[in-house]
């Protein structure tokens, strides 16, 4: 469902291999919106959150890393969005994912959209921008 297209790719391998690994999270997560079976899916969008949490922290300190040694102009406002990013995972609450197993789609239906516009926009829009240098 979500993946990697050809005009996603720097050309940078270990950032090409990250964002590809974000697009199996992503895919991750639509496949836990369309789990029909388990009623309860607190616990496995605590896990998920957790991960791109910790995955893309990684992610970025590698691009980040990239972005300091080519000195890239534009380096401050990449940073900043890569923190916008990360402080929109940390705001999911996951008390209240325990309290309302019926809503807990809706989560993760706003996760997804959220993970894969962003993902998509962000390498489109401003990941290419820093290897064309």
């Amino acid at each position: 469902m979500y993946e990697m297209k050809p005009e996603y790719y720097t050309g940078i391998a270990d950032i090409d291999a990250e964002h590809e690994r974000l697009f199996e999270l992503a895919n991750e997560t639509h496949e836990l919106l369309h789990n029909y079976v388990t009623m309860d899916k607190a616990d496995q969008i605590v896990h998920l959150v957790s991960e791109l949490i910790n995955y893309t922290r990684v992610h970025f300190a590698h691009e980040e890393e990239y972005m300091r040694r080519i000195q890239y102009a534009d380096y401050e406002e990449h940073y900043a969005q890569h923190r916008q990013f990360e402080i929109k995972l940390s705001d999911i609450d996951f008390d209240a994912l325990e309290a309302d197993p019926a809503g807990q789609d809706d989560v993760i239906e706003n996760l997804l959209e959220f993970l894969a516009s962003w993902l998509v926009h962000h390498i489109l829009k401003e990941d290419l921008r820093f290897v064309q240098k």
